[in-house]
Order: C-alpha cells, then structure tokens, then sequence
C-alpha cells in the first residue's frame, strides 16, 4: 500500500535529518585541531567583521525580496516590496527554524495568491526566482577562476566547483529546451514536475515579452549572489581564516551555494561545511576552520531567518490592494 503524502514527507523529513546528522559527525571526526586555532580571540575587529556578515546576511534577505518583486513586474503582477519581504522572511523561518515538511517556497506561493488571486503566476514567481540562480551560481564561480588563476590548478577543488558550474548550466538548457519541446498546459492542472514546468513555461512567455525586465532579474540575482559572497568573506575574516579571500570564495562559494539546496539534508547542513573544506583546505585553511565556517555561515541565516517569526504568525492575513508606497520602485510594466 502506498504511503499517504503526509506520512512520506515526515520520513522524508526524517531521512534528511539524520542524513544532516551524519555528515557533521563524519566531518568532526575529520578534524585535526593541533596547531590551528579554530575560533580566533574575541577582539574589536572579530565583533566587526562578524556584525558586517550578519548586515550583509539582512540585506541578502532584503534583495531576494526585490529579486521576486522583479519577476513579478516582468510578469505583469506587481507586488510591494515591504509585502514581499515579509513573505520571504516567513518563509525563511519555515524553512531553516521551524522542523515542518512545508517548504518556505510553498508558504510564500500560497501566501502571495491570497494576496493577488492568481495561484498559476504566483507559482511562476517564485520558481523564476529561484531558476536565477541557475544562471548566475555558475558565471560567479567561472568569474572567479578566471580572476584568480592559480584557483584553477587545485586538483579535486577546482573540479568538483568547475563540474557543478557546468552541470547547472547544462541543466538549465536542458530544462529550456524542455519547456520549448512541447505546451504544458496550465499551472493549476498538472501536477508536480509537469507543474514545475508549465510554471517555467508561463514564466518565460511573459519575460520574453519584456526582455528589459528579464535582464534586471539577472542583474538583480547577481547583486543578491554577490552580497552573500561578500559576507561569506566577512564571516572567514571573523574566524580568522585570510586564505578564504573575495576571490576563492568568489569561485568555490556558488558551487556549495548550489550543492546544499540539494534536498538530502536539512538546510544543506553537513553538504555545506564538507564542501568548504574540498575547497578551502587546498589554499591552507584547516578542516576544522573550514567546516566552522560553513557552521557560522548557517548559524547567521539562522538567526536573521527567525526575525521571520511574526511574518509567519501574522502575515497570512489576506489584505486589500494598499495605497501607492513612494519608497516602492514603479508597480507599472512599461512597454518592452
């Protein structure tokens, strides 16, 4: 007898974390502390490099909301940004605080549709937004290899951030050509993968009548990536690791920002710190800081995702069409 969906996505949720579970134990056996410091002193600058990773984590949260804000103009359903972001920090809260089998994309969907009464383009949204990443992860890390030459002659490193670029980007294509090969019908009437791909379908019709609001989703998504490499940069500086530079965190950071979405663990834990330490421990980061660095990195997301908490508690209430906001960028689509 099948499992019903309720019980498949708890042992799915269950699976993960002691999949999570699993992989930090096997990574802290790893670990070899003699000689490296793994927390640095408490000093001055320890504390401001620390609170510029935490602004910067804020601000990651505050661009992810204009980045589905920018789709949503392009597709001709505009939203206010203050509205978005409070939907982005609820979902945030669902999906890295609270152990629930909803996905915090599911909350932001169902949330938003209340709010506009199109469930098909609000789902669209929110998988454009996130099919951003596919596009600009893999360019960031190429950036970086080209910028950094001796990055690209660390052996499984330079591989594995090499091979992740290129296999998202080829993913990307096939799910293009996908998406082109046939009509998937509507968003509401198909389920799973096939509504995934009726999204991306709906989506990509609507861009491709406003080309110029496309290349500011792209340019959006790569301000969004590059401030979380900068705080990534901050965070190595906080622990004391000055080999995790801008440009190797630039070339090996979107590969593990790719990797730990994969759903095998709970918030990438386990995927993230053993990807940083494959990438760092070639330029002589120790595993422990490596693995406390990807710890750290969690740890921030982590606490800027509770100020999600009163969005999760009172931000589902339908609300009417609000008054134009003068500090929201123009809600109109001009003609392409």
């Amino acid at each position: 007898m099948p499992l019903a969906p309720t019980t498949r996505r708890r042992l799915t949720l269950a699976a993960r974390i002691v999949v999570s579970a699993a992989m930090l134990g096997f990574l802290l056996t790893k670990i070899e502390t003699r000689g490296a410091r793994v927390l640095p002193e408490w000093t001055t600058s320890t504390a401001l490099w620390l609170a510029g990773a935490m602004v910067l984590t804020l601000v990651s949260i505050v661009l992810s909301a204009l980045r589905w804000q920018t789709v949503l103009v392009a597709i001709g359903q505009p939203a206010r940004l203050r509205r978005l972001l409070s939907h982005y920090l609820a979902g945030q809260f669902v999906a890295n605080v609270l152990p629930t089998t909803i996905g915090g994309d599911v909350l932001r969907v169902s949330r938003l549709a209340r709010d506009n009464g199109h469930m098909p383009d609000s789902f669209a949204s929110v998988v454009l937004e996130r099919l951003t990443g596919w596009l600009v992860l893999p360019l960031i890390t190429f950036v970086g290899l080209l910028v950094n030459p001796p990055l690209r002659d660390l052996g499984r490193a330079t591989q594995v951030a090499f091979s992740l670029a290129c296999g998202t980007l080829v993913g990307l294509v096939l799910l293009l050509l996908a998406v082109a090969a046939k009509r998937w019908g509507e968003v509401d009437a198909t389920k799973g993968w096939k509504r995934f791909l009726a999204a991306v379908s709906l989506g990509l019709n609507r861009l491709r009548a406003n080309p110029r609001h496309a290349a500011s989703v792209v340019a959006v998504g790569f301000a969004y990536q590059l401030v979380l490499v900068a705080a990534a940069v901050m965070a190595a500086r906080a622990l004391g690791i000055p080999d995790a530079g801008p440009t190797a965190l630039l070339a090996f950071f979107p590969a593990v920002a790719i990797a730990q979405v994969m759903p095998i663990s709970i918030s990438g834990l386990g995927v993230r710190e053993g990807l940083f330490a494959l990438f760092l421990t070639p330029l002589g980061v120790a595993t422990a800081q490596a693995v406390a660095l990807g710890i750290l990195l969690y740890l921030l997301n982590l606490i800027v995702s509770l100020l999600g908490a009163p969005a999760f508690a009172v931000g589902g209430r339908r609300r009417l069409p609000p008054e134009p906001d003068p500090l929201d960028p123009p809600t109109s689509v001009p003609a392409a």
